[in-house]
């Protein structure tokens, strides 16, 4: 990945830190993002830190230009955030914000760096989506729907950008070992009225074939893979690391 430049959102911990760590080994330029602090990361990286609230539109556009004039060629949209609540009880504002951070602002993104990676001949979109990107679970509806639309974009995406030389990919990991599973299993013991030990057990690998989370490398090498000029001919697909989940 030497002599590429990659942004990735959310890049702060978990699966951001593990795709920003990778890229890194290979030599590319990593433009870490994330609403909160993360310079440290980025000097270990020898990268660049640009801090934006991915919630806010316009600092999305502010942070599109500012990634685009450093001439980013890989975009790996990632940030994102869960709230778990019944459907009717779901806050609007709520609502608003997950399909702003994880819809919207990688949408901006994508409008921001695609003319520039148009115009070099060479672009790799990875939308970090989710399992729940293609199949659903209850009490987290804005989530679900903003997966299943970043899955949508991708593949628009793709059709438009495969005859300039930029694919376009979606990656739908099952549960990760992440600081925001460690927050849903206190969310959902408390809204499933279940102890936490049980959460991992019954609710993340109760669909699983194999009875472990994902771990954010794994996520981090596949992405680096459809980074690569090895990935040439794959766009507008999903890869799903789901632990056999949506074998059945």
């Amino acid at each position: 990945m030497k002599g590429h430049v990659v942004l990735v959102t959310g890049a702060a911990s978990g699966i951001g830190r593990a795709i920003a760590r990778a890229f890194a080994r290979e030599g590319a330029k990593v433009l870490v993002h994330d609403a909160q602090d993360a310079r440290s990361l980025a000097e270990e990286l020898s990268g660049v830190f640009l801090q934006a609230d991915l919630a806010d539109p316009k600092a999305v556009e502010a942070l599109g230009k500012e990634a685009a004039a450093m001439g980013v060629d890989v975009l790996v949209n990632n940030a994102g955030f869960q709230h778990i609540a019944p459907v009717e009880d779901f806050p609007l504002e709520v609502w608003q914000k997950m399909l702003q951070v994880m819809l919207t602002a990688p949408f901006q993104l994508i409008q921001a760096l695609l003319p520039g990676m148009k115009g070099r001949g060479f672009g790799r979109i990875v939308n970090i989506a989710s399992i729940h990107g293609l199949v659903a679970s209850p009490f987290k509806s804005a989530y679900i729907a903003a997966k299943h639309g970043l899955i949508g974009l991708t593949k628009t995406v793709a059709l438009e950008a495969g005859p300039h030389g930029v694919t376009v990919n979606a990656i739908a990991p099952a549960y990760v070992r992440t600081p925001l599973v460690e927050n849903q299993v206190q969310d959902q013991a408390k809204t499933l009225g279940i102890p936490k030990e049980e959460v991992v057990e019954k609710v993340f690998l109760a669909q699983a074939a194999i009875k472990r989370l994902v771990e954010p490398e794994e996520v981090a090498e596949l992405c680096l893979f459809l980074a690569s000029e090895k990935a040439g001919a794959i766009t507008g697909a999903v890869f799903p690391i789901d632990l056999g989940w949506t074998a059945r």
